[in-house]
């Protein structure tokens, strides 16, 4: 990828470092998978389940957990201290990309939407909205959907139409996750997106006759990769998107598959296999039509 000389997104805030105590505490890091398989749809449907109204989505081993993190609702947080972005130049540089892919996404949305190029759920389509990206350091409190650590990794608030990451889960992507690369982190960033996407659609508030909340879950967890991968295929050009950045973008939607977190009951999957994720990512990044994400518009779950 190429960043140098690209627009940066002026819809970023840096919060600094928010500390481990005070708010509704933290969801503790107990095992790795317990923290990669919260990407993504984790940002409507974790720290902002409640708030969002969709807590039925979450598997069943979090639900208790969940409400400990967000005990207190929205309790202000003590402010933050500090620059993140400042903190050190590999956070400094964090922040710089981030701001650049996030001003890719919004070049790229926002004609998809004038357009309107997109799946249909019932809901006219308007103007896209830009959804505004917050680093923090540790912890933060969100405008709706309560307090999070570090530990939940990057997620994205409904309620204030926010995105939220600690910079440093780059660097979890490259020791744990075993997902290094520039174009693995802005996937990261697209995935979020993703969900800010399907809130403006309301397909993040569907429910589908018939199946559980899991299947219902890596329906919308499989939208938000297709569109990262429409995301990846307009902005291909504009940032010289290589083969080699997509490969470094496909080991992290195959690292984060149920599956490839030790999971082998596909009844608890809540994100999808990572056959599935590789294909319906794969499926937004070569054809570039927001319309063909429709994963609510699949009749049967097991089609997906």
């Amino acid at each position: 990828m190429e960043i140098q000389g690209r627009r940066r997104s002026d819809k970023f805030e840096d919060r600094g470092s928010g500390g481990r105590g005070g708010g509704g505490g933290g969801l503790p890091i107990q095992a790795l998978s317990s923290v990669l398989r919260l990407l993504g749809l984790k940002g409507t449907l974790v720290v902002g389940a409640l708030a969002a109204g969709a807590f039925f989505f979450l598997p069943a081993d979090l639900k208790g957990q969940l409400l400990g993190l967000v005990a207190g609702g929205d309790q202000q947080a003590p402010s933050g201290t500090g620059s993140v972005c400042d903190a050190s130049p590999d956070s400094a540089q964090a922040c710089d990309f981030s701001r650049v892919v996030l001003g890719s996404t919004e070049d790229v949305w926002t004609p998809i939407f004038t357009e309107n190029k997109l799946p249909s759920y019932g809901e006219a389509a308007r103007a896209y909205s830009l959804p505004t990206l917050v680093v923090f350091d540790n912890a933060v409190s969100t405008g709706g959907c309560g307090r999070a650590t570090s530990d939940v990794g990057p997620f994205y608030c409904p309620a204030d139409q926010k995105l939220y990451i600690d910079p440093s889960f780059y660097g979890v992507m490259k020791s744990k996750l075993h997902a290094p690369g520039d174009f693995a982190q802005a996937y990261v960033i697209a995935h979020e997106v993703g969900h800010h996407v399907q809130n403006l659609l309301g397909s993040s508030r569907l429910d589908v006759r018939g199946e559980t909340k899991n299947q219902v879950s890596v329906r919308a967890e499989l939208q938000a990769d297709c569109f990262a991968g429409v995301w990846g295929h307009a902005a291909r050009a504009s940032l010289q998107i290589s083969d080699e950045d997509l490969k470094e973008a496909l080991t992290a939607a195959h690292a984060i598959g149920d599956d490839a977190l030790g999971h082998s009951d596909e009844s608890k999957f809540t994100h999808g296999s990572s056959e599935q994720r590789l294909r319906w990512f794969r499926r937004g990044f070569d054809g570039g039509d927001a319309r063909k994400c429709d994963t609510f518009g699949v009749g049967k779950h097991a089609e997906l």
